[in-house]
């Protein structure tokens, strides 16, 4: 194989695909390595907050998938809805073995999460993705002042 150019503008080969965008398949492929290793310090990261910190890796995750990978915002929204799931379930296993959570309040909140989740889905499919965008602006500069005050 002939070397070209920067290390970092490489591309990886691969054929393994990844993530759906629009029509476009973003791979290995024709992600660089610094976009490559971008993305995968960037997952370490957004599985700490939300292991250490009980959610925020999404605040993490959108604008990363957007910015790095260049995915259209909702859809943006969407595979991060995916990500925290795993990620969610992999801490609330670990919690859950260390005893460390209300297991009434599950039941409880878990009903009011699955209506909201719902609704949510259904409203990110209605709404264009520049007031999808605006709303999560929104919410977290008051998620960041209200840790502040």
């Amino acid at each position: 194989m002939k070397k070209q150019g920067n290390f970092l503008n490489k591309k990886i080969i691969t054929t393994k695909n990844y993530i759906t965008n629009e029509n476009k398949i973003i791979s290995k492929k024709n992600i660089n390595k610094k976009q490559f290793f971008l993305i995968i310090l960037s997952s370490i990261f957004i599985g700490f907050f939300n292991g250490f910190l009980g959610g925020g890796g999404g605040m993490i995750c959108v604008p990363l998938l957007e910015k790095v990978l260049h995915i259209e915002n909702k859809k943006a929204h969407a595979t991060t809805i995916c990500v925290i799931a795993g990620l969610s379930l992999i801490s609330s296993i670990f919690y859950f073995v260390k005893n460390d959570f209300e297991f009434n309040m599950i039941l409880f909140t878990a009903i009011g999460v699955f209506v909201g989740g719902f609704l949510g889905a259904f409203l990110l499919n209605k709404l264009s993705g520049k007031f999808v965008r605006l709303i999560f602006a929104v919410l977290m500069l008051i998620a960041g002042l209200q840790m502040v005050v």
